[in-house]
């Protein structure tokens, strides 16, 4: 299957990046299938129309709502001071289902900038790749004491490396149909931050016994619910 990214509705339009990639650098012709989803949950089949410099999609079907992955996974993560390893977190998440992404601002994060439009587009290239119909959502930038305020602690862990405070085993969390996780930056979150998430009763959870990069604990979450998926 060879997916582009588009729109559906009112009508099929390939993204015109997407025409310029199918164009100068895939060199497709005319008469090949190709698929166009929006990342919403629809898909278009169809044959290529190549009229100049346009691409357009000689469309034979349209399947509407295809079903999301289950358990939905949503993380919020710090950038790390380089920024290579946070775009390889959002890369790899993405291949693995994950709903939903908030890059977080906490206490110790040393990045204050990052360019989400980068971040989305890797996403929604990650996303062609893996043949997802449902793209996650990228959120900006969001201060720790802002995305807490509306959490629902039912559904919501923190992995930290605090060996004083108790936490729970990550395979030992009953199944949900929706997660949120807080992975902080490097240094950890703060004792601050770490007694907030405890007064709202956000359980804190233990990744085992190393001690992961900020990045490599977002993927091993997004692993472990990868796992759980139907």
């Amino acid at each position: 299957m060879k997916l582009f990214f588009g729109e559906i509705f009112p009508e099929v339009k390939i993204n015109e990046e997407e025409q310029t990639h199918i164009l100068k650098v895939l060199r497709m012709r005319a008469g090949e299938e190709i698929f166009v989803t929006d990342g919403k949950g629809n898909l278009a089949k169809g044959n290529l129309v190549l009229e100049g410099k346009k691409v357009l999609l000689d469309v034979l079907e349209i399947q509407q709502n295809l079903p999301e992955f289950s358990p939905k996974l949503h993380i919020a993560i710090a950038p790390t001071k380089n920024i290579d390893r946070i775009e390889f977190f959002v890369e790899k998440a993405t291949e693995m289902g994950i709903s939903e992404i908030t890059i977080l601002q906490t206490e110790k994060t040393e990045r204050k900038n990052l360019n989400i439009e980068k971040l989305r587009k890797q996403s929604i290239s990650a996303s062609k790749q893996s043949l997802r119909f449902h793209f996650p959502v990228i959120n900006d930038l969001t201060k720790f004491s802002d995305f807490i305020k509306e959490i629902d602690a039912e559904k919501t862990f923190v992995a930290h490396c605090n060996e004083n405070l108790e936490r729970v085993e990550l395979q030992k969390i009953s199944p949900q149909k929706q997660v949120i996780f807080l992975i902080g930056p490097e240094g950890d979150f703060s004792d601050n931050e770490i007694a907030q998430l405890a007064k709202k009763g956000v359980k804190a959870v233990s990744l085992g016994k190393q001690r992961l990069r900020t990045e490599t604990a977002g993927i091993f979450v997004a692993a472990w619910n990868y796992g759980k998926m139907s």
